[in-house]
């Protein structure tokens, strides 16, 4: 759970409170306790509490140690202190006369002669080493499963601990049973050299240092602040009318979720007032059956044989059918009352004819506007179809048209380019006034490049063919 000065960010890295690795408010790591007495004046030095309470791993284990030094330490500075044949770095978490309460709550003497002492502030070196034997860490789960796979032992390794100065290492375990792991922690300490600790922990506690969100959005209570893990049934699910489904009443750890004894003695006092043995009452239909208790409306819901309908009956209206099904009277029907709820009902529209009140004048005259842009460009599209008209009658007229013999001077005043359309055409005339042989006339020389065609028929044969025709 973070806190809001670390929800605060500045780009793209949060602003946080800048206490030298830890949170000042107490709610950036798990199993965080709010030093509410942080402030309170120490009228008398000599009463002071010179236990404080130190989290290891990230607050997943916590424990106090005795400050037999002279130093005044302060909440998440990182500190040496005693451990197995060795020493171990922690962080501290909790100082001053709050750390009593917190004893008193665990059950812990502060006079205990086996509590362990703080050594030192944490050095570069102890620092440095303690980052080399926790990336270890991962590495020994891995290798541990596979070891308690080959030994075929029913177990589960969920996390591996391992101390600063790497000389121990504490294996949490989840087994269903008894499990004889002698040989286990031999082989154990001949593969990583460290002494070993095996702790069994349950499936919530597993939940708990793993983390997660719920599904009711939040981070779970196992790893934020819930410590005591009581037992949970399905009855707890049936007083809080809860259907028993178990997907839904179940949280990651596999188990009930702890959630519903939150709300159990609210349940359980506000079901005192509703009568009991009255599961089953007679009516004249039948035997009516108890479906569910309504605590927020002091209802009891009942059903009735060859119906599917649900009859909901006032407390006050059971026990009268109750007191005279033992008399020996079966009235003739259940005294059921009708349920309103606090929403407001939508009323649905009604059909109105609503022909000649509706203007649908802005329809006309957008319908208007557009007749108009259509007429528009029709005008403007007849000239240019038009000429585009006259241009085409003109190219025809202009093929069509015979073509006369004429000198090279009326030729030579045409445009260049209506020239070069006409050569095509003469020379094609040409081709069929030579294949007659009747109608060809002496042709001009031609101005262009080509070679001019001859007429081979000399003027003797002309003058004869002339009296021929007129002698005809």
């Amino acid at each position: 759970m973070g806190c809001s000065s670390c929800g605060t960010s500045k780009g793209s890295k949060p602003g946080g409170c800048k206490s030298n690795g830890g949170c000042s408010t107490g709610g950036c790591n798990r199993m965080n306790t709010y030093d509410w007495l942080r402030n309170l004046p120490m009228a008398d030095m000599d009463g002071y509490c010179h236990v404080i309470e130190v989290s290891f791993n990230k607050g997943t284990r916590k424990d106090f140690f005795r400050n037999t030094t002279l130093q005044q330490f302060e909440k998440g500075e990182l500190i040496s202190v005693e451990g197995v044949s060795g020493f171990d770095v922690g962080e501290v978490s909790l100082t001053g006369e709050i750390v009593r309460l917190q004893m008193k709550k665990r059950g812990v003497k502060e006079d205990n002669p086996e509590m362990k002492k703080v050594l030192r502030y944490a050095t570069d070196r102890d620092i440095e080493l303690r980052q080399q034997n926790k990336a270890r860490e991962p590495e020994a789960v891995i290798r541990s499963r596979a070891i308690a796979r080959q030994l075929k032992l029913d177990m589960k390794i969920s996390q591996v601990e391992m101390q600063a100065d790497g000389r121990k290492a504490t294996f949490f375990y989840i087994a269903d049973g008894r499990v004889d792991f002698r040989e286990l922690i031999k082989v154990y300490a001949s593969e990583f050299k460290v002494k070993v600790e095996m702790r069994q922990i349950g499936a919530r506690q597993e939940a708990g240092k793993v983390g997660g969100i719920g599904s009711c959005g939040r981070e779970l209570c196992c790893s934020t602040w819930l410590t005591d893990f009581k037992s949970v049934n399905t009855t707890m699910a049936r007083y809080q009318n809860l259907s028993i489904n178990q997907a839904k009443l179940s949280g990651q750890c596999g188990r009930l979720k702890c959630c519903l004894n939150y709300e159990l003695d609210t349940y359980l006092d506000a079901l005192q007032h509703f009568p009991n043995n009255c599961d089953t009452i007679q009516v004249a239909k039948g035997t009516a059956y108890l479906l569910k208790k309504d605590i927020f409306k002091d209802l009891m819901w009942y059903t009735l044989p060859g119906s599917t309908k649900q009859y909901p009956v006032t407390i006050d209206a059971v026990k009268k059918i109750k007191q005279q099904n033992q008399q020996g009277i079966i009235p003739e029907e259940l005294e059921t009352v009708e349920v309103t709820s606090n929403k407001p009902k939508e009323v649905e529209p009604e059909f109105v004819d609503v022909v000649g009140q509706i203007s649908l004048r802005s329809l006309e005259k957008a319908d208007k506007k557009r007749r108009q842009q259509q007429h528009q460009q029709k005008r403007e599209q007849r000239p240019q179809q038009q000429g585009q008209a006259q241009q085409g009658k003109g190219g025809a007229n202009q093929q069509r048209r015979p073509q006369q013999n004429s000198g090279g001077g009326n030729n030579a005043n045409k445009p260049q380019q209506q020239r070069r359309e006409q050569r095509p055409q003469q020379q094609q005339t040409q081709g069929g006034n030579q294949q007659g042989g009747k109608q060809q006339q002496q042709r001009p020389p031609q101005r262009s490049g080509n070679r001019p065609t001859l007429n081979r028929n000399t003027p003797k044969d002309n003058k004869n063919d002339k009296g021929n025709t007129s002698q005809q």
